[in-house]
């Protein structure tokens, strides 16, 4: 195709050019409004800072020095909520029970057909993750959904091992070849 004298591409349908400015203008328009506007903010009510600080304020916390005291007390329950990669690069507590936090309310309804017994145990249960914050809304969640006593730890697991506390490698589990 080439150029015709009147400005289109000749073997073009008439207007090609116009609507294809048109269309660009339009996708301009919206990439503009979700990279960041003033729009952006109107799509959520709560962002997560606010989450997180509603949920601390709702939730016991433990320092570190409370979670290496109980650490090995058969009455609690330590869990981790950090994801499977997470546990497999940087270690574990000890002793800990790993509940993804993608199904931590399915394992604790016990309606539920993925329940776990140990959260039927009636024990407390200490959430952790890396840092503090995932757990802080996981134990508001748990504890929303009537689980109880509930807490979870301050800085989380990088919190732990930087306190010296016990950790236990975790070696990937690797799907066996059905052969």
């Amino acid at each position: 195709m080439r150029r015709g004298t009147e400005g289109r591409t000749e073997g073009a349908a008439p207007g090609i050019g116009r609507i294809c400015r048109q269309m660009g203008r339009r996708v301009r328009r919206k990439a503009e409004r979700w990279a960041g506007g003033a729009d952006t903010m109107a799509m959520i009510t709560k962002g997560v800072e606010q989450l997180c600080a509603e949920a601390e304020a709702a939730v016991e916390t433990w320092t570190v020095d409370d979670a290496l005291r109980r650490h090995g007390d058969e009455d609690v329950v330590f869990v981790d909520i950090r994801d499977v990669r997470e546990l497999w690069r940087e270690g574990a507590i000890p002793g800990a029970v790993h509940a993804p936090r993608g199904m931590l309310e399915f394992w604790v309804d016990p309606k539920s057909p993925y329940a776990r017994d140990v959260f039927q145990s009636g024990k407390r249960f200490m959430f952790f993750c890396a840092g503090g914050l995932r757990s802080a809304l996981a134990a508001k969640a748990v504890q929303d959904m009537g689980l109880a006593p509930v807490c979870h730890l301050a800085g989380g697991f990088g919190a732990w091992k930087k306190a010296g506390g016990a950790v236990e490698a975790k070696e990937p589990k690797l799907p066996s070849s059905g052969g």
